[in-house]
């Protein structure tokens, strides 16, 4: 820990990124941050480990985010949660937000965004890089319903109208209705189209 003041204290930072190149490059660019002591996993954690030190902050792929159990960890007070999102993919910010992250960084930033974001979200301020305030408004204007979102992420599987009605117990006419209405609210020519317009923004 050469280069720390006495009494310093260390920011104990936990990376969670699937791409292991990536992960530890991340890592990498923490550690010589100077005051963090880093650690990583290529999956959300599904439970604390015994044993081993809880991480005042977790640096995040928000692609990979799964917003409830992120959102019930962070809740519990098992670390703040900056998420690194996409500038173009307003979906994928939004469930961020959801999951209840203190701080938003474009992947495509600086490292000195991303140093400043987990540095405040220790301290429980939030962060947000300038370069996503325009993504923030895209999610706020996200047009779709959750039951809309349901019925698109089915049907991006591939399942068939008698499928997803079966999944989310609702007729095949609600169904078709559901994806009548998706395909205008987001101006796509058909289903495929509107999958296409929903995962480009990180809707689904």
């Amino acid at each position: 820990m050469a280069g720390i003041p006495k009494g310093w204290e260390m920011i104990r930072v936990t990376v969670v990124y699937e791409a292991g190149l990536l992960r530890a490059a991340l890592e990498e660019l923490l550690r010589c941050g100077g005051d963090f002591d880093v650690s990583s996993a290529s999956h959300w954690p599904q439970r604390p480990i015994p044993g081993a030190s809880v991480p005042d902050v977790y640096v995040v792929d928000a692609e990979c985010l799964e917003p409830a159990r992120a959102a019930d960890r962070t809740a519990t007070g098992r670390g703040a949660l900056v998420a690194l999102v996409p500038a173009q993919r307003p979906g994928v910010l939004r469930r961020a937000h959801q999951a209840g992250a203190l701080g938003f960084v474009d992947k495509d930033g600086s490292k000195s965004r991303l140093l400043t974001a987990v540095r405040r979200a220790a301290k429980g301020d939030r962060f947000v890089d300038e370069a996503l305030a325009a993504g923030f408004l895209a999610a706020a204007e996200m047009p779709l319903t959750q039951r809309e979102l349901s019925v698109l992420a089915l049907a991006a599987k591939g399942e068939p109208i008698a499928d997803v009605a079966a999944s989310l117990h609702l007729s095949e006419g609600t169904v078709r209705n559901y994806m009548a209405s998706v395909i205008r609210k987001v101006g796509a020519r058909n289903r495929v189209d509107a999958i296409r317009i929903a995962q480009g923004a990180g809707w689904t």
